[in-house]
């Protein structure tokens, strides 16, 4: 495939610069949308979502670099180079839970409550985003065979720019990027029928962590730390510290319930 849309000679407009950035246009309104419903003001709003951004692409590509140390600790000037890929979404979703924590925190705002905002539209922006992977030729698995991938009613032209190094391979950027699109759908649902805080974060990270781990078993690109793939650790984690906010929430809305009727009691008598 080819990576450039436009070549101006002096300029090029590349698809995996051109999908993050509709990515990010699509997310903001649709964060934009969910905020006002919670009547938090379009200021905080946009300046949370411009400092995000920023912060996020930051936490994506220091984090890619720092586990391709060997070639960016020698060719400096290439980190600089995003446009070209290398922006890790754990890397991503770091970052921007450090800002969103202290950004909150100075603006007091309910932290669980702004990611279950943000949740969705990172889901989908995933979703758009691996396309720029299947553009730039990256982000795909282990070789395969063109009967199993048809099998697989994969359509031909994914199946053409699979076709790598004399060998086909698994479009383990289509895998993730049809697991996020259903994430996101799940994320919705549920958001209309429960609105209780850190719900909707927590099933994001357990849901993504889940598939991401499984993806990450197939590709051959992998971020590795001591033979192991960094991607499957961190999914680990994810999927640890949703378990943990939902069965903290539940508790506490146990304590409140409890409370709730001690205090019915204490009136009625």
């Amino acid at each position: 495939m080819n990576p450039i849309i436009f070549d101006f000679g002096f300029i090029q407009i590349r698809w995996y610069s051109l999908l993050i950035l509709l990515a990010f246009i699509i997310g903001y309104f649709l964060v934009l949308k969910e905020c006002k419903k919670k009547n938090i003001k379009l200021t905080i709003v946009s300046d949370m979502c411009f400092y995000l951004i920023i912060f996020s692409l930051i936490g994506a590509r220091l984090y890619y670099c720092l586990f391709n140390l060997d070639y960016y600790g020698k060719n400096l000037i290439d980190i600089l180079k995003v446009w070209e890929g290398g922006l890790a979404i754990h890397g991503g979703i770091i970052a921007s839970f450090i800002f969103l924590y202290f950004y909150t925190k100075k603006n007091k705002l309910n932290l669980l409550e702004i990611l279950d905002i943000f949740a969705p539209a990172l889901a989908l922006g995933q979703a758009i985003g691996r396309w720029g992977n299947f553009f730039n030729g990256e982000a795909y698995g282990s070789a395969t065979t063109l009967y199993r991938l048809q099998e697989l009613h994969i359509p031909k032209f994914i199946i053409d720019g699979m076709y790598i190094d004399q060998a086909y391979h698994h479009p383990t950027f289509l895998y993730e990027s049809l697991g996020c699109l259903i994430i996101f759908i799940i994320l919705l649902i549920i958001r209309k029928k429960q609105n209780k805080p850190g719900l909707i974060i927590s099933i994001y990270l357990i849901c993504y962590g889940v598939v991401r781990f499984l993806i990450e078993g197939l590709r051959t690109d992998s971020l590795m730390f001591l033979n192991l793939k960094v991607a499957q650790l961190v999914s680990i984690i994810m999927i640890i510290i949703g378990a943990y906010i939902i069965i903290k929430q539940c508790f506490r809305g146990k304590k409140d319930d409890k409370q709730k009727m001690g205090y019915s009691t204490k009136r009625r008598v």
